[in-house]
């Protein structure tokens, strides 16, 4: 379980590269450009995700095609909102507000898969959102549209894992990556025609960063996943804080006021505990084959 660990570590270090880069573009290029070639890059990772006896088709089918669609429509949202997110924001800043995801998710699940929720998670979700407002400060700082990039980025990752759980444990992962690859790769491909820019070389290597790194993500975190309980590798997802404050210190020389690093804290704390809740609700519905 050790080694899982660790590759969960390495695979949201990736991630987190892979974000960086993004923001190194400084929004040069259209963000709907930035998400196409990503997607492009990240289809990279499909060999590796295969197992034996899986077959090409099911990268482009499902055992519920209407929740595959939903998955694919999460993900380019998603991926979209977080190219503005990083680019507009304060890394840190902007994965705080991503990082509401699994507060979403309780609400999520109370509506639509019409779940018991205790007051434990309840009081995290009431200290996540009071996170939000110290962060955000309505009324007393400038608000951009990459806040709210970043909340709907979290917004469309809870009604993924709602999807997820409805599909069940049944799923093949090539389907799953497909959806979140192929998704991303359409909205961008279309949306960029427009306004299309060639990137220049610097570009071009940015590009690269981003959507390679990303792609070893998926492929760190199919091995972590086999490695040890997704229980156990969830909760590294929050190390990307840690790198988010290195990256903005020694790179975009970002700097966090006092209220938006306890209002962090507040949305960090609240969001670990209740990822921690919801892995334990979904390993029980699938113990129970409810989904």
């Amino acid at each position: 379980m050790f080694k899982g660990v660790l590759l969960g570590f390495a695979c949201y270090a990736a991630y987190s590269f892979s974000d960086a880069f993004v923001k190194l573009l400084e929004g040069s290029l259209p963000a709907y450009e930035t998400v196409f070639f990503g997607a492009v890059l990240m289809l990279l990772a499909l060999p590796f995700l295969k197992k034996p006896g899986d077959r090409w088709r099911e990268v482009v089918t499902s055992r519920h095609p209407s929740l595959w669609l939903l998955r694919a429509i999460t993900m380019a949202l998603g991926n979209l909102t977080s190219v503005m997110a990083f680019t507009s924001l304060p890394m840190a800043e902007a994965f705080a507000l991503i990082f509401l995801m699994p507060i979403f998710v309780t609400i999520l699940s109370v509506v639509f898969l019409k779940e018991q929720v205790r007051w434990r998670r309840w009081s995290a979700v009431i200290v996540g959102f009071l996170g939000v407002l110290v962060v955000l400060r309505p009324g007393f700082r400038h608000l951009s549209h990459g806040h709210v990039a970043a909340i709907v980025c979290g917004l469309v990752g809870a009604i993924s894992v709602i999807g997820l759980r409805m599909a069940g444990p049944d799923e093949k992962r090539l389907s799953l990556y497909g959806a979140g690859v192929l998704g991303p790769l359409l909205m961008g491909g279309i949306l960029m025609l427009p306004t299309f820019v060639w990137p220049s070389l610097h570009q071009w290597f940015l590009l690269a960063g981003y959507g390679l790194l990303a792609g070893l993500a998926a492929i760190l975190l199919m091995l972590s996943t086999r490695l040890a309980p997704v229980s156990a590798v969830a909760p590294t997802q929050y190390s990307q804080m840690v790198w988010a404050i290195v990256f903005g210190y020694l790179l975009f020389h970002d700097h966090l006021d006092w209220p938006m690093a306890v209002g962090i804290a507040f949305i960090l704390g609240a969001g670990l505990f209740t990822l921690v809740r919801e892995e334990q609700v979904t390993n029980w519905w699938r113990r129970t084959k409810i989904v």
